[in-house]
C-alpha cells in the first residue's frame, strides 16, 4: 500500500502544485472584485445574509489505513459547526454534503443531515464531477436554500504534513489586509459589460476553488497513507526483531535444558 500510494502521490502532488497558483490568483481576483466593484452588494453570490441555513462540504477519503487523516478532517468539521453553526445545527438547518465515504459514514452515524449524492466524487475524481457539486451549491445558495456554504478539507503541504481547514465558499468573501481593512481597489477593465462578465466568471471560478480543495484532499490522502504505511512497516520490523530475539532466547533456553538433562543422565548412568 505504501508503494501504491507513493506512485499515486506523485501524480496527485503534481496536479495540485500546478493547479494551486491558478486557483489562488482567481480567488484573489474574485475577492478583490467583490470588495471593490460599485454595487457589489447586488452580486447574488456575494450577498451576505443572516445565517439561518448552512451547508458544509466535507472532503474525506473513501478508504481508511491513512493514519489520522479522516479523523482530523472530521474534527475540523465539528469544530466549524460548534464555532459558527451551533445554533443552525440545533435548529436542524445544517446540511453536510460528503465528498468521500468516510465522511458520509461518520456524520450519518452521529445523526447529522447528510446528502450523499456527491459521495463518490472523490473515488471518481474528475473536474466534471466536482463541477456538478459546485454548481449545485451555487444554485442552492442563489435560491436561498442556504445562507452560507463552507468547505472542510485538508490542504496538502508535503507527504507528512497537511493543514486541516474550514474555508468560506459562499457568499464570496471580501478581500482584506492583515488589519481587517479593505485592500486597495484594483484597476480592472471590464470587457464586455461588468455585470455580464462577473455573472459568467463567478461560477467558473467557484468550480475551480472546489476542484482545488478536492485535489488537495486527494494528495493529502495519499501522503497520509504513504506515511502511515511506512510507520506500520517500521513497527512491524521492530516487532519482528523483538519476536525473533524472544524466539532465540526461548530456543536457547530449551537447548540448554536438554543438554543439561543429557549430561545429567549420562553422569547418572556412569555412576
Amino acid at each position: 500500500m505504501k508503494m501504491v500510494s507513493a506512485a499515486k502521490l506523485r501524480r496527485a502532488q503534481d496536479a495540485i502544485i500546478q493547479m494551486r497558483p491558478y486557483a489562488q490568483k482567481l480567488q484573489e481576483m474574485l475577492s478583490n472584485i467583490v470588495s471593490n466593484v460599485d454595487g457589489g452588494s447586488q452580486i447574488a453570490l456575494a450577498e451576505v445574509r443572516p445565517v439561518k441555513k448552512a451547508l458544509l462540504i466535507v472532503v474525506t477519503s473513501d478508504r481508511g489505513l491513512c493514519g489520522a487523516y479522516n479523523a482530523n478532517i472530521q474534527k475540523a468539521a465539528i469544530a466549524a459547526i460548534q464555532q459558527r453553526f451551533a445554533q443552525v445545527h440545533a435548529n436542524g438547518n445544517l446540511v453536510i454534503w460528503a465528498i468521500g465515504k468516510k465522511g458520509a459514514e461518520f456524520f450519518q452515524k452521529r445523526g447529522y443531515t447528510v446528502d450523499t449524492r456527491f459521495r463518490d466524487t472523490f473515488l471518481k475524481l474528475s473536474f466534471e464531477g466536482v463541477q456538478a457539486c459546485a454548481q449545485e451549491a451555487v444554485k442552492a445558495f442563489t435560491n436561498k436554500e442556504f445562507d452560507a456554504v463552507e468547505i472542510v478539507y485538508s490542504e496538502f503541504k508535503n507527504a507528512a504534513t497537511q493543514r486541516f481547514a474550514s474555508e468560506p465558499f459562499l457568499p464570496i468573501p471580501k478581500q482584506e489586509n492583515t488589519k481587517g481593512e479593505k485592500v486597495q481597489k484594483a484597476d480592472f477593465i471590464f470587457e464586455p459589460e461588468k455585470d455580464v462578465l462577473i455573472a459568467e466568471l463567478m461560477p467558473k471560478i467557484l468550480n475551480t476553488q472546489l476542484y482545488k480543495a478536492v485535489l488537495d484532499g486527494n494528495a493529502s490522502e495519499h501522503g497520509a497513507r504513504m506515511t502511515a504505511m511506512d510507520k506500520a512497516s517500521e513497527n512491524a520490523n521492530e516487532l519482528l526483531k523483538t519476536l525473533k530475539i524472544s524466539y532465540n532466547r526461548a530456543r536457547q533456553a530449551a537447548i540448554t535444558t536438554e543438554l543439561t538433562e543429557i549430561v545429567s543422565g549420562a553422569a547418572a548412568l556412569q555412576g
